[in-house]
This record gives C-alpha cells, sequence and structure tokens, in this order.
C-alpha cells in the first residue's frame, strides 16, 4: 500500500507555572501540568517515524494532557478564578507552527524540510487554552493515522479501525466551536475545510485497507471493484472540500502530499477497472472486458508525476498487471471469441461502494489520571 507519513506540528517549549495546581484523587500528589505538556513535546518533536510501541505510548500521553487541559479549562471558567486566569492567560505564550506545508518521505517521514523546520518555520504565538486543545487533538489524529500505517502488515481489521477513529477525530475537529483561525497563513491545519479533507483521505485509506483485504480473501471480482473505486471518491470528495474553498489553506499544503493524494485515487481507480475486467470476462463479456482494461490504461498514463520512487514501483506494478491481462483477453478474444470492443461511451462506468465509517470522537470523562481537586496558588 500506498504510505505517506504527515509531518506533525512542531511547538515549542512552555512552562504553565504555578498558578493552577492539581492533585491526584486518592493521594497529596500534585500533577504537575508542565511535565504532562514536555510528554507531549518530546512526542511530537521527534524527527523520526515508524515505531508502533512508541506511537502507542505517544498515544496514551496526548490523551492524559488532554484530559487535563480540559480539567484546567474547566476551573479556568469558574467565577472565583477570574483574576488568576487574567494572570494565567497574560503569561502563556503558546508557540505552534504548521506540518502540511513541509514535504516528507513516504518511508520514514525525513526530508531536508523536516530536519531543518526549526529554522525555516514560521511559528504562531497564542495565549489561547482553546488553541493548545485544538491543537493538540490535530497531533491526536495524525498519531492514530501514524498507528494505523504501523499495523497495515500485521493487523488489517485494527489498521482499519485506526483510520476510522482518526477520522472522528478530524471530523470532531470541524465541528467544534473555536477561535477563527482561518485568517492565519500558513497554517492550514487550523481551517475546518483541511480538517474535512483530511477526514475523508483518512476514510479512503481505510477503505483501501478493507479493499485489499476483500481481495486476498477471494471475495468475487465485482465486489472488490466497487470497493477499490470508493477510495478514488473518497479521494475525488476530498479534494472538493479542499478546492471547493477560496482560502489559502490549499496552496499551503506541500506538494509531495498532494502529490500523494492523487496517486492514491488513481491507483485505486486502476485496480477497480481491472476487477471490474475480471468480472465481466467471467460473465463471458470479454469484448467489454478489453475496453474497460484499455480505458483503465489510458486514464493511468495522465498519472506520470511521481514524488517518490516507491509510489512509482507500486504504480507501476499495477499497470503492467493491467497491461499483461490486457494481452491475454485480447489474445483469447482474437482466437476464439471474437467480440466486438465497445466504444467508451458505450462501456460499463466503474462504481464505488464506500463502507468504510468513521468513529466518532468522544472524549473521555474517565481516564486512568483521575483529578478531583485543584488547589490554586496565590
Amino acid at each position: 500500500m500506498l504510505r505517506y507519513f504527515i509531518p506533525i506540528p512542531k511547538t515549542k517549549k512552555i512552562d504553565f507555572g504555578d498558578v493552577f495546581k492539581f492533585t491526584q484523587k486518592g493521594t497529596e500528589t500534585e500533577i504537575d501540568i508542565s511535565l504532562y505538556r514536555k510528554k507531549v513535546e518530546d512526542s511530537i518533536n521527534r524527527s523520526f517515524y515508524g515505531v508502533e510501541a512508541i506511537v502507542r505510548e505517544d498515544l496514551v500521553s496526548i490523551k492524559q494532557y488532554l484530559y487535563i487541559l480540559r480539567r484546567l479549562v474547566d476551573h479556568m471558567n469558574k467565577p472565583f478564578t477570574k483574576e488568576l486566569n487574567n494572570r494565567f492567560i497574560k503569561t502563556l505564550k503558546l508557540q505552534w507552527s504548521s506540518g502540511l506545508n513541509l514535504d516528507c518521505k513516504s518511508s520514514n517521514g525525513l526530508s531536508l524540510s523536516s530536519i531543518f523546520q526549526l529554522k525555516s518555520r514560521i511559528f504562531f504565538q497564542s495565549s489561547d487554552i482553546m488553541f493548545e486543545i485544538y491543537m493538540i487533538l490535530f497531533i491526536y489524529a495524525l498519531k492514530l493515522r501514524e498507528k494505523a500505517m504501523l499495523l497495515i502488515s500485521t493487523d488489517m481489521v485494527e489498521t482499519t479501525k485506526a483510520y476510522r477513529e482518526a477520522a472522528g477525530v478530524f471530523d470532531y475537529l470541524c465541528k467544534i466551536g473555536r477561535p477563527d483561525y482561518s485568517s492565519i497563513k500558513k497554517f492550514p491545519e487550523l481551517t475546518s475545510p483541511v480538517c474535512s479533507f483530511l477526514k475523508l483521505l483518512c476514510l479512503a485509506e481505510g477503505q483501501a485497507v478493507t479493499a485489499n483485504k476483500a481481495e486476498e480473501k477471494g471475495t468475487s471480482a465485482s465486489l472488490v471493484a466497487k470497493l477499490h473505486y470508493g477510495v478514488t471518491q473518497f479521494v475525488a470528495e476530498a479534494n472538493a472540500s479542499l478546492l471547493s474553498k477560496t482560502n489559502t489553506q490549499v496552496k499551503e499544503i506541500s506538494s509531495q502530499f498532494s502529490n500523494y493524494v492523487s496517486t492514491l485515487g488513481a491507483l485505486h481507480e486502476l485496480k477497480s477497472g481491472k476487477h471490474l475486467a475480471e468480472s465481466l470476462e467471467s460473465d463471458g463479456e470479454l469484448g467489454e472486458a478489453i475496453g474497460v482494461l484499455s480505458r483503465a490504461l489510458a486514464r493511468a498514463k495522465m498519472t506520470t508525476q511521481f514524488r517518490d520512487d516507491t509510489w512509482k514501483s507500486i504504480f507501476k506494478k499495477e499497470r503492467e498487471q493491467v497491461t499483461t491481462m490486457t494481452n491475454k483477453y485480447e489474445r483469447l478474444n482474437n482466437s476464439m471469441m471474437l467480440q466486438l470492443i465497445p466504444l467508451e461511451a458505450d462501456l460499463p462506468t466503474l462504481q464505488g461502494d464506500k463502507i468504510v465509517k468513521l468513529i466518532p470522537y468522544i472524549h473521555q470523562k474517565e481516564t486512568n489520571l483521575t483529578l478531583s481537586s485543584c488547589k490554586i496558588s496565590n
């Protein structure tokens, strides 16, 4: 399968100080918000990808930090903390930069852009704690997607689930009330169109896993064709959700990321055509099968720009399989069947079946880290 690790937004170290302090239920142990923030900082500032155990650990740290942040917001909204809130917010400097405008290799996530990112990135600063929650949720979704990619070779069911969960978080980010950050240049993560785009991309990737699994299980060619084309339909929806907006975020998404998305859609359109032809041939419609394959190859020739050698190799292999199948069917038709090949306008169209649904994100009220009280320092 095609893979692309989306570069994670970067942040600069912050210290929440001692304005707000929490204690753990049933103990006298104080919870240091800055310590939990540092765990997340360490997680997202790593310069490598691809270790499942580390990703799982990162997800735990992010969930814990999110829980503490939500409790912090709850206490900040209480009337008696207004003066302290003002002092807290005045000194708070949350700094984040975009990752979607950086190029990233498919295999390990490293590129010159990511290696030198701390020098080239533009950081946006805010004192809004909801900005912090929004960005942490965004990273949580990216980590779920990363987890999915790492599980592909070992557990397709868990892979699809992780993609669906990531889509659910992106969907949540599209809907939650938040300050309007869309005017911030070079920060596509902060816009609903981009979150909608990423939601649909995760569903497309989950559908791709489902289609490949169905193919391995020997599911009927007609159904496999529909599953593969469902990937292409998800990709088309994703692109439409992005391009329908006139905001600047489209220009800020890296060219390599855009190339990955278009290659994903084209690859599964080619796969869909191959399996539709197989289904037609089994039904005795050899002429139509040849026409469908020829159309698929013609469409595939439009995908010529590959920003990654792995993607190029995968696409080339699929195209060669379709070419071999076309030659086989043509020899059979010329020697035995002698069926006419319909004009393209008369060929069966590709049909999609989008069966992968997102798993709604619901933030947990209870976690292993239970907080019951808040101590406020004067």
